[in-house]
């Protein structure tokens, strides 16, 4: 029967097992670029535009150590929400804002930088094996200059996905424009080969706006990066040395799910902000059973609110109403990226509001957030039915 699905939409085929999923939703993941956003305040605070682009990408790059794990998270329910604010003084918010197709919006900042992503993933079933495809559109303003970054990333193939030990490669160009100044950087994702060569190795350059590389850059994207001048041939320049400019932070021994320090803090209720919205992903009822090991309970929910979902979309259909989400406006704009168009939807500045407003209120009425209950429906007292 699996030949039936051949060159599908996965997203759209079937109900997964839970015993599949990481403790963690799509939501949260899109926070995990924020661990080493150290990287995007040094590309706001350098003088030199070209490490200025060093920086940025290699915080582009920094995540996919991260990504490298074979778990996948849950599928965000429509108007689902995940809030970081304290991490490097980062405000983050992001938000399902579609569920066919499935859609997610963030936005986070501080004093250094904004960040605005729009991401629809594409998936194509090959088998054994299946291709993803970032149909997204992701920007950094850096705030000092007004410098403006667009980044495109390289597709993922998701290997030995039914058969064998599963494992993930990213192959491809990643390519982060300055489209303020022209210059850009072009690194390539080596393929893995026969026996795992080259599978983390990344190569690449800075180019000024008439094409010209002026660094190299080269690593590992599961150890570390660095830099060096080179020549117009691209050759180092003598008398320079190869500079390291990001390596991977230590990680914990032996992790069920292969997480990070940083994604166990991102999954804590003890990290979360006060008065944490009922919509966040921490509050996730199959989502909190599976981080407990309790498989059956983490089934039994995650169907129940597929099916609350499905719900909430009949009485919506049958009102007339459409879904608009709280946190972000889907603009007019529809821009193309190297897999498809994309309805770009933009932050609309209420979530600071939001919590500048609770921050401001200095109330000491706190509640102990696991006793929140996950809502991000539309509409209130509404029953699977």
């Amino acid at each position: 029967m699996m030949h039936e699905y051949i060159g599908a939409d996965i997203t759209s085929l079937v109900t997964l097992p839970v015993i599949i999923f990481e403790p963690m939703t799509m939501l949260q993941k899109m926070a995990e670029l924020m661990e080493y956003s150290y990287l995007l305040d040094r590309a706001d605070e350098c003088e030199d535009p070209y490490m200025r682009l060093v920086y940025a990408t290699s915080w582009a790059i920094s995540v996919y150590y991260a990504y490298q794990r074979t778990w996948k998270p849950f599928n965000p329910i429509l108007g689902e929400t995940y809030e970081m604010v304290n991490h490097g003084g980062i405000s983050f918010i992001s938000e399902q804002v579609s569920h066919h197709p499935p859609m997610s919006a963030g936005h986070a900042e501080n004093e250094h930088f904004t960040y605005d992503v729009t991401s629809k993933l594409k998936t194509k079933l090959l088998g054994n094996s299946v291709d993803v495809y970032p149909v997204g559109r992701t920007r950094v303003t850096l705030k000092r200059d007004g410098v403006v970054l667009d980044l495109v990333p390289p597709p993922t193939k998701v290997n030995n996905l039914i058969f064998g030990r599963t494992w993930i490669d990213s192959p491809g160009e990643m390519v982060m424009t300055n489209l303020t100044t022209g210059d850009k950087a072009v690194l390539y994702f080596q393929p893995c080969g026969w026996f795992g060569a080259g599978r983390y190795e990344v190569d690449g350059y800075i180019y000024n706006a008439a094409e010209e590389p002026k660094i190299l850059m080269t690593g590992k994207w599961n150890e570390s990066l660095g830099c060096q001048p080179c020549d117009l041939e691209g050759e180092p320049i003598p008398g320079t040395e190869l500079k390291e400019v990001w390596h991977v932070a230590d990680v914990p021994k032996n992790d069920k799910f292969q997480y990070t320090h940083f994604a166990h803090k991102i999954n804590s209720f003890d990290t979360a902000p006060r008065k944490l919205l009922p919509s966040d992903s921490r509050l996730r009822p199959d989502r909190y059973a599976l981080e407990h090991g309790d498989l059956s309970k983490a089934g039994a929910e995650k169907s129940s609110l597929e099916e609350r979902q499905r719900t909430e979309k009949r009485q919506r259909e049958a009102k007339g109403d459409r879904f608009v989400p709280r946190w972000f406006n889907l603009t007019e704009e529809v821009t193309p990226t190297p897999w498809g168009e994309l309805e770009v939807y933009q932050y609309n500045g209420t979530y600071s509001e939001h919590r500048a407003a609770i921050d401001a209120s200095g109330s000491v009425d706190e509640v102990d957030v696991k006793s929140i209950k996950f809502n991000p429906w539309q509409y209130d007292n509404l029953s699977a039915e």
